[in-house]
């Protein structure tokens, strides 16, 4: 998960046991005989409450339905699912259908142990879903995971102190320019109280999506070759921020250290008046708000677009799968509009499917930021850095403790960026 917001949520799913991922196996073994039904293993890696009874309850009514292809639900876990998968893969004994993100399939892709879906579905289904979104699960020509959720970066803001400040709640489909964003920062700003917090404990995610608001790449690829550039888009989302930190003062030191979480006991208590974070911050908003505190959904902060990187989590296909066709007979009912929707729902994250979206918004009425949510998804795309194959390394060496040191006021803007691009050296050659 790209989404930084997803991982901390999936720290969470430690306490989803992993009932013996060993049960990865499969591909169809047990439909070997010539007689009796298909059966098919799906591993998912569903784990809060709601999304976990959305998904059981989609295989039941599959396999009532479908007596001659019968699905065996197999409990994943997100913590411990990359080795579990590469072990399986590599053994030729994974899952029929598995559940990842689109950020972490591609290794498996390129090494062939991913069939390419898009034969296998219908055009009808297909076109549900935006070509941009399709990218992200697209290695080599070949699209190797169905996209069916997606995580948007929006902002939380606390609807008192807009009201007081006499800022106005922009509809879903227009949000403000970073110029605007950074302006109603100020005027939230005010002694015991700031208007922003960035929770910036782990950045690199954060910054790397923003960027594109910008038309910010980072990874450039000419002649076969990537290297890192830090040029004057890839600088302007770390510069505001770094500007709210210390020149206007409308965003809190102390916030740069926290997690998306940890800044919550501060905005329930008024300190801080906005959260820029992922869509899913909602779902804490609703269960963990106090009583009578009013909060509300913006849209995407705007820069030469609201552009952001998408990672979605995905379903694909084993190429050691014997069953192919009737795997993806699944996938096509497991993501029809009605059941996307609730399994969106479920996790609090955004479909990718066009009617699933609008199904979404109509039952829930809009209400809890989910038409915030729903529009946001239409300028998610596939981002350089997400193809990069040494991105986690540059990640995790240079680049998080770079932007650590940059927004710590510990360094400068021109030195963030020399250390990047010699990052992406030392992991590129």
């Amino acid at each position: 998960m790209l989404r930084t917001g997803l991982r901390l949520r999936m720290a969470a799913a430690a306490a989803v046991a992993l009932a013996g991922l060993g049960l990865l196996s499969a591909c169809g073994d047990d439909a070997k005989s010539a007689s009796g039904p298909v059966k098919l293993r799906f591993l998912s890696l569903a784990w809060q409450k709601e999304s976990l009874q959305a998904n059981k309850d989609l295989v039941a009514q599959w396999n009532r339905e479908h007596p001659d292809i019968q699905v065996e639900y197999v409990q994943g876990d997100w913590n411990s699912v990359h080795d579990q998968l590469l072990t399986a893969f590599e053994g030729g004994d994974a899952a029929d259908i598995v559940h990842y993100e689109a950020a972490s399939i591609g290794e498996f892709s390129k090494q062939g142990y991913l069939a390419d879906v898009s034969p296998l579905l219908s055009d009808g289904f297909k076109s549900q879903i935006d070509k941009g979104i399709w990218d992200t699960a697209t290695f080599d020509g070949k699209v190797t995971g169905v996209p069916f959720l997606l995580e948007s970066q929006v902002v939380i803001a606390n609807k008192t102190l807009l009201d007081a400040a006499g800022i106005a709640v922009p509809p879903a489909d227009g949000g403000w320019t970073w110029d605007e964003f950074q302006a109603n920062a100020q005027k939230l700003t005010k002694p015991g109280q700031y208007g922003v917090a960035w929770a910036l404990k782990s950045p690199t995610n954060r910054v790397m999506n923003l960027a594109l608001n910008f038309d910010g790449k980072f990874f450039y690829t000419e002649g076969g070759k990537t290297e890192v550039k830090v040029g004057d888009a890839e600088k302007e989302v770390p510069k505001r921020i770094h500007d709210m930190l210390y020149t206007t003062k409308s965003a809190s030191p102390e916030a740069l250290g926290m997690s998306g979480a940890d800044t919550l006991p501060g905005f329930f208590g008024g300190k801080y008046a906005m959260l820029p974070g992922s869509v899913s911050l909602r779902q804490q908003m609703v269960e963990q708000a106090p009583a009578g505190f009013q909060w509300v959904t913006l849209p995407p902060v705007k820069g030469l677009s609201t552009k952001q990187a998408a990672n979605p989590q995905t379903l694909s296909i084993s190429a050691d799968s014997k069953h192919q066709k009737e795997a993806a007979q699944f996938l096509e009912f497991f993501l029809n509009p009605a059941n996307m929707a609730a399994l969106a729902k479920g996790d609090w994250l955004v479909p990718t499917g066009k009617q699933a979206n609008q199904e979404l918004v109509k039952a829930t009425g809009g209400k809890q930021g989910w038409d915030v949510a729903a529009d946001s998804a239409a300028d998610l795309t596939v981002a350089p850095f997400q193809m990069a194959n040494g991105y986690p390394e540059w990640k995790t060496k240079y680049a998080t403790p770079a932007l650590q040191q940059y927004f710590a006021n510990k360094i400068t803007l021109d030195q963030l960026g020399t250390q990047l691009v010699d990052g992406g050296k030392q992991v590129l050659r």
